[in-house]
């Protein structure tokens, strides 16, 4: 029986930037489908009664939630970058390897400022409380 082709494996390819992008681009999609359960839950709460949503806002106001929402708002920033670079890419724009490692660099640039001026909206104007 003759030896089937296999698959290309990790180790075939080399590290590049764009690589990890997206790699990064699929892990937010995931963190993002799982930021899904928190809102479930918050919505749950609410429609529990007032009692159960007091306690479900007091759980989510302390410092551990906080710092899952601004991962959460991380993920969505970076995911939705990311996106709209593939929707480019899927209209037939962006596919050489210059405009691809530019585009690479846009996404990382866009995403560091939407997240600063997002970050920014929720915690610092509001001295902290969201």
């Amino acid at each position: 029986m003759s030896a089937r082709p296999l698959s290309p494996h990790l180790s075939v390819y080399r590290f590049a930037y764009t690589m990890a992008l997206s790699i990064a681009h699929r892990i937010t999609g995931l963190a993002l489908s799982v930021g899904l359960l928190l809102l479930a839950a918050w919505l749950l709460s609410a429609a529990a009664g007032a009692e159960v949503y007091a306690r479900t806002v007091a759980l989510l106001s302390g410092w551990f939630f906080r710092l899952v929402l601004l991962g959460l708002l991380a993920a969505f920033l970076y995911h939705t970058c990311a996106g709209i670079r593939h929707l480019l890419w899927d209209s037939g724009r962006g596919l050489e390897k210059p405009q691809a490692r530019r585009g690479a660099v846009l996404v990382i640039v866009a995403f560091v400022i939407a997240f600063i001026v997002s970050a920014w909206a929720l915690f610092a104007r509001s001295g902290g409380a969201a």
